[in-house]
């Protein structure tokens, strides 16, 4: 069948009167089935941001018709100075933009295309925000005003959390379940976590600081506090609350957490030499003890023995990380070996960073337990791109047995500094994630953005400010550059989100 035949079974197909399209979901405004939300920023003089979707199965930024006259699709009733992450939740119908200067976060209905108003309670500006899928609980973490920020909507209450210096908060991790909050600070080898307080231990902790369980940082307000920021401790002992308490669990350089499918385990990233610590690794852990919701939380946190067991060292960098299946995908950045391979590709020295270190983009593949296995293994580091050292990579699965892992300051490792091909963007095959095989995409500058358009065979991403499209198989190669004209933005595009995924794993992890 030809294009042009192709295009009109396409057409008639989408105007046979069918209001509904997966699992029910009812047609947009737009009549769209396959759309990419991007944000925008500086889209003109008098506007300091938009949310724009695109038709991803056509590839246009209109409805297709004969003139092409039809205007960009915008989602109505967004405002948010310079926008930036998204996160994407197709499976309940609707987005979170986080704009990072005016430090709003909207909700966008993707069902209807338009806002359903800004989150209340957050003020500042975040380094790191996530609201759960239910939008009951909203956390974000400041590094201007070093404060931990947790809204309840259930509790009608906002609570903020303040770190004393030289501790600097860096980021939040929500597992997909909306249960647990692990937080993360510069320079720390620590790792924290919000808990709502039951009606016993709210009335226990209302005379102050003194009558706060020993492993909390901070409970707010000291009269009669709803929450508690604890501190992640060995349960050598346990205070008058019935809460344990002992030496604070130790890791190294921890940045952040990602979450086994079913959202009961955390594999925190120990980032290491990146972040100015000593060795990356994986430590695994149950959510059971950190669940913050009244009640629920069960068992209690490791002691500083079993917490090393449950450590695996990564021989690469470990900054990011992508859970598929018994997989963990393992991206992050390690001091590169002046002696380059045969293969003429990057590979880590194994030494300490020091002062004139250059850094290298590797990829690691742990095989998670399984059946009577009780723990991690990993393989041989894999090059990929370069990236700024500790910055978080974005990291996507994709069809075809594909990740996408997007770098920013990719120009600043040592495959510039080698006089190697240098691309923000790696495509790697992970048909046998035992040997996985990276290629490097055209530089178009930092990667701050990968949507999967699933069964579609491709991925949008943003690169330096505009939008792109590649193959990641089908009819293509992958890897393929698929024509970007009638996607590009008047403005800096920053994010993009598949508002139409199939599920909410479709969602870049930042």
């Amino acid at each position: 069948m030809s294009a042009a035949a192709s295009l009109l079974v396409a057409i008639v197909v989408a105007g046979c009167g069918s209001t509904t399209y997966f699992a029910g979901r009812t047609l947009p405004p737009s009549g769209l089935r396959n759309r990419v939300l991007i944000t925008i920023q500086n889209p003109s003089s008098s506007s300091t941001g938009t949310a724009q979707f695109v038709d991803a199965y056509y590839d246009i930024r209109y409805v297709y018709s004969s003139n092409n006259t039809n205007p960009a699709f915008t989602i109505s009733g967004f405002s948010g100075s310079e926008p930036t992450t998204i996160q994407n939740m197709p499976d309940e119908l609707f987005g979170a933009i986080y704009s990072s200067l005016s430090g709003t976060l909207a909700l966008v209905n993707y069902a209807k295309e338009s806002t359903s108003g800004a989150v209340g309670g957050l003020s500042g500006l975040y380094s790191s925000v996530f609201i759960t899928s239910n939008q009951l609980y909203t956390f974000g973490t400041s590094q201007t005003s070093n404060v931990l920020t947790v809204v309840d909507k259930s509790g009608s209450t906002t609570t903020s959390y303040n770190f004393a210096a030289p501790v600097k908060l860096y980021r939040v991790s929500v597992n997909s379940g909306g249960s647990v909050a692990l937080v993360f600070a510069q320079n720390s080898n620590y790792v924290y976590y919000p808990r709502k307080l039951t009606a016993a231990e709210t009335t226990a902790y209302s005379s102050g600081s003194t009558s706060w369980p020993k492993a909390a940082v901070d409970c707010e307000p000291q009269s009669g506090p709803a929450w508690c920021l604890f501190q992640a401790e060995s349960p050598d002992h346990v205070d008058a609350t019935g809460n344990a308490y002992g030496a604070p669990l130790t890791f190294d350089m921890p940045v952040k957490a990602v979450f086994s499918a079913d959202g009961g385990t955390a594999y925190v990233l120990n980032c290491g030499p990146e972040c100015g610590g000593t060795k990356a690794a994986v430590t695994s852990l149950s959510i059971a003890p950190f669940i913050f919701l009244t009640g629920q939380e069960s068992g209690s946190l490791p002691t500083q023995s079993t917490l090393e067991s449950n450590t695996l060292a990564i021989p690469g960098g470990a900054s990011n990380a992508l859970v598929n299946s018994s997989t963990l995908y393992v991206a992050g950045q390690c001091v590169a070996s002046t002696t380059l391979s045969s293969a003429q590709l990057p590979q880590c020295s194994g030494a300490a960073p020091s002062s004139g270190s250059i850094f290298t983009g590797t990829l690691t593949v742990v095989t998670l337990p399984a059946g009577s296995t009780t723990t991690m293994t990993a393989a041989s580091p894999v090059s990929i791109s370069d990236g700024y050292p500790g910055a978080i990579s974005r990291m996507v699965l994709a069809d075809d047995n594909t990740l996408w892992i997007g770098m920013t300051k990719c120009t600043d490792g040592e495959r510039a500094a080698a006089g190697l091909s240098v691309g923000c963007l790696t495509m790697v095959n992970i048909a046998d994630p035992a040997s996985p095989v990276a290629t490097l995409m055209p530089y178009n500058s930092d990667a701050t953005g990968i949507a999967a358009v699933t069964g579609l065979h491709k991925i949008y991403t943003a690169e330096g400010g505009q939008v792109y499209i590649y193959a990641t198989g089908g009819s293509w190669t992958p890897g393929t550059a698929i024509n970007n004209y009638y996607v590009t933005v008047t403005g800096t595009a920053y994010d993009v989100a598949y508002m139409d995924a199939t599920s909410d794993s479709d969602n870049t992890d930042y």
